[in-house]
């Protein structure tokens, strides 16, 4: 069964083989991995875990099907600099898991939750070659607000 679920240390091993398949680096949208980030020991996984769950502008989501991650998404609600230059959600899926739609689904949750905490916009971006996002991001009703290497989108949210 899919769900979205709070990033846990339960899944370290799931986590790191997701991270694997994407290759070195941190550019996994939706999991707010730094460089700093020390996710390949217990201790420095469990760290970054609790700094995820400390973050009070943010709420990161693992997008998990029978323990396997697939991806992350997060939600950004504060006003800070990277809302601007990122947009309020970010997400990614691991390349074994695209093109199953567990992007749109994920988005659409996400986009409950940004209901919940009484947002009535969110602005999400994505760069001009990824075809599947920008889908993704109309599917659900995104309007395409700037163009450029980046694509900026507006989801109204409604009352």
């Amino acid at each position: 069964m899919r769900e979205l679920v709070t990033p846990t240390t339960r899944l370290r091993d799931a986590w790191l083989e997701a991270h694997e398949e994407w290759g070195p680096g941190v550019h996994e949208d939706g999991f707010g991995l730094r460089p700093e980030d020390d996710v390949g020991s217990p201790a420095g996984f469990a760290a970054w875990v609790a700094r995820l769950d400390g973050d009070s502008g943010t709420r990161y989501r693992w997008i998990v099907e029978d323990d396997v991650v697939l991806g992350g998404i997060a939600l950004r609600h504060g006003s800070g600099e990277l809302v601007r230059l990122a947009g309020h959600i970010g997400y990614g899926l691991r390349p074994a898991a695209r093109g199953r739609g567990l992007g749109a689904w994920a988005l659409g949750r996400m986009l409950g939750e940004a209901r919940s905490l009484g947002l009535d916009r969110v602005v999400l971006v994505c760069e001009a070659g990824n075809t599947a996002s920008r889908k993704t991001i109309e599917h659900h009703g995104g309007v395409l607000i700037e163009r450029g290497t980046v694509l900026r989108y507006r989801i109204d949210l409604g009352a």
